[in-house]
């Protein structure tokens, strides 16, 4: 029975991306060929003349669902996981591949009933309804995360592509003489005066309009929030963004950022994995990041002391770090 609670009715939303990562996993046929014998990303990219980086990123999403096993960075079928195999007596390979065959057609489910997807309507309502559900996801646990962030003795945050601006209100509750500057692009910028309005915070906060990919941002802060952003980020964007949040900051100035850190394996958190594959099809080179990779791009843009202030299941873990 669906749990009718936001969580449980957001897990319902979410449940196709463990069906379409398994059933790209039975297209492929990894299951028959990884029931055979315990392969590397590097070997099994070879044999099916697959990209490396797409793959590698598919085979953690389905390790991490442990409907296959990672080892020393070789992937098998996981042993109850047999049916997978084409291979195999009771297989349920054939029933995949329907599957996958009926979901072209089930993404027409919306027309045949006579609306319009979201992705075929006016930009601006799509960016409206991203910006909303960053909100929805954002708002049960802003106060515990800044709680947990610390901004004690701060005096001037820098919420860098700050959205709704559901964090910058958070960390404007939780420390009253804090003032805060919000920077994201021109609509979005536009969509978070009108909830700072309605919250009575435009008083404590400049909205500063542009694009962090290429602009530099504005300097004079001890405290900077980077909030589910370098997910979207390739490794290079991020070692550029992580320099220009850098050079906002004073000396002695702290960057804060939240986002899903992975375990070594990249299997781990699950929910981590599976965005990895998110980023994978809508990016051109995001992904999800171990702490030592987050950690060496810090240093590469001169931070120091980084460490990892908590781990998180959903997208809540947070890294801290400082400019010298």
């Amino acid at each position: 029975m669906t749990s009718l609670t936001p969580d449980g009715l957001l897990a319902l939303a979410r449940g196709f991306q463990e069906s379409r990562v398994l059933l790209s996993g039975a297209e492929l046929d990894l299951f028959t060929l990884l029931s055979r014998e315990s392969l590397p990303a590097g070997e099994i990219a070879r044999r099916l003349g697959a990209d490396l980086r797409a793959l590698s990123i598919l085979l953690d999403a389905l390790a991490a669902m442990e409907v296959l096993e990672k080892s020393d960075d070789r992937y098998r079928t996981a042993p109850g996981a047999a049916c997978l195999s084409a291979d195999a007596p009771d297989s349920i390979h054939p029933m995949l591949l329907h599957a996958a065959a009926l979901w072209a057609r089930w993404t027409t489910l919306t027309k045949r009933v006579g609306g319009t997807p979201l992705h075929e309507r006016a930009a601006e309502e799509s960016l409206r309804a991203f910006i909303g559900a960053m909100h929805v996801v954002g708002s049960p646990q802003a106060a515990r995360l800044v709680a947990a962030a610390g901004a004690s003795g701060a005096r001037r945050l820098l919420d860098v592509g700050g959205g709704p601006a559901t964090y910058t209100m958070a960390f404007l509750a939780a420390e009253p003489s804090l003032a805060a500057t919000l920077f994201d692009l021109p609509p979005v910028v536009e969509i978070a005066r009108e909830r700072l309005e309605k919250a009575g915070l435009l008083s404590r906060v400049t909205l500063v309009p542009g694009d962090f990919t290429r602009d530099e941002l504005p300097s004079g802060h001890d405290l900077a929030w980077l909030s589910a952003i370098i997910h979207q980020n390739s490794p290079a964007e991020n070692d550029a963004l992580y320099s220009r949040i850098f050079r906002a900051l004073v000396p002695g100035g702290r960057l804060v950022l939240r986002d899903h850190v992975m375990d070594a394996a990249r299997t781990q958190p699950r929910a981590g994995a599976l965005f990895a594959v998110n980023m994978l099809v809508g990016t051109s080179g995001g992904g999800t990041y171990t702490f030592d990779e987050i950690c060496s791009g810090l240093s590469r843009a001169g931070f120091t002391r980084t460490r990892l202030i908590q781990s998180g299941e959903r997208m809540d873990a947070l890294v801290e770090a400082f400019r010298p």
